[in-house]
């Protein structure tokens, strides 16, 4: 019996041993100072918006390999910080992007450059396609190549993500109507990459309840170092980010 449990322990050994080595693995495969967000704080749910076609192209971006979330180890750890008080109201974040790496940001330019708009009314009804990156909606440089930028929402604890969203027609304060892609998280007022004004910060067009609910995870996102994006209340990058100067290409795999 004792030989049993003698073999049955090794066994649990080696298992446990090759599940460290292959998250050191994993984590040695990515530069220095990077790290995978599942790793420092799996409860964060991951919905990556553009390693699928759910996004304003509507094809999976350039570099975009595997749908996991890739972030600078500073900003990973204020992220779970931002986490494990959201958990304790009820709420968990849900991010869409995290580190894009440089040639996905030239494949949002080139797109900007074509006449490809058979998503215009489901991400930018209002907004003439050549204004897009002088209106600030997408960058020629992004501060997500830096590694220390995300964009997220949050979602009740006792709902579920959907996988494909609703998309349902929401009249705003000035009567305009957009697209609402309701994807179960909670409502803002306007979705995540809708480029309009809705999406600013304390938005005119959105109703102030909706807009409290932005400023909730706003006082969340700006308590653990993070700087807001007045024109998408989506996005935040952390205010220490260890590369303010340096823009990175590695596929996100």
């Amino acid at each position: 019996m004792m030989k049993f449990h003698s073999i049955i322990f090794i066994l649990l050994l080696n298992v446990t041993t090759m599940n460290a080595m292959s998250l050191e693995s994993s984590s040695t495969n990515l530069p220095d100072g990077f790290v995978y967000l599942h790793e420092v704080d799996p409860s964060i749910i991951l919905e990556m918006k553009y390693a699928g076609n759910d996004n304003f192209i509507g094809s999976k971006i350039d570099g975009y390999v595997m749908p996991v979330a890739i972030l600078t180890r500073q900003a990973a750890e204020a992220l779970k910080a931002v986490q494990k008080d959201l958990i304790a109201q009820g709420y968990s974040l849900v991010v869409y992007d995290a580190y894009r790496p440089n040639k996905a940001v030239q494949h949002f330019v080139r797109w900007s450059k074509t006449n490809d708009a058979k998503n215009k009314m489901a991400f930018y009804p209002y907004v003439d396609k050549s204004q897009i990156i002088p209106l600030g909606y997408i960058a020629e440089k992004s501060a997500h190549s830096r590694g220390s930028t995300v964009d997220l929402t949050i979602i009740s604890v006792n709902h579920t993500l959907q996988l494909t969203s609703v998309i349902k027609q929401r009249t705003l304060t000035d009567g305009s109507i957009i697209p609402y892609h309701d994807d179960g998280t909670i409502d803002m007022g306007s979705s995540f990459d809708l480029f309009d004004e809705i999406s600013h910060h304390d938005s005119r067009k959105n109703i102030p309840d909706l807009n409290n609910r932005r400023n909730f995870l706003k006082e969340m996102m700006i308590k653990h170092g993070f700087i807001p994006y007045a024109k998408e209340w989506w996005h935040y990058t952390l205010a220490k980010e260890p590369f303010p100067d340096r823009y990175f290409d590695f596929d996100i795999k």
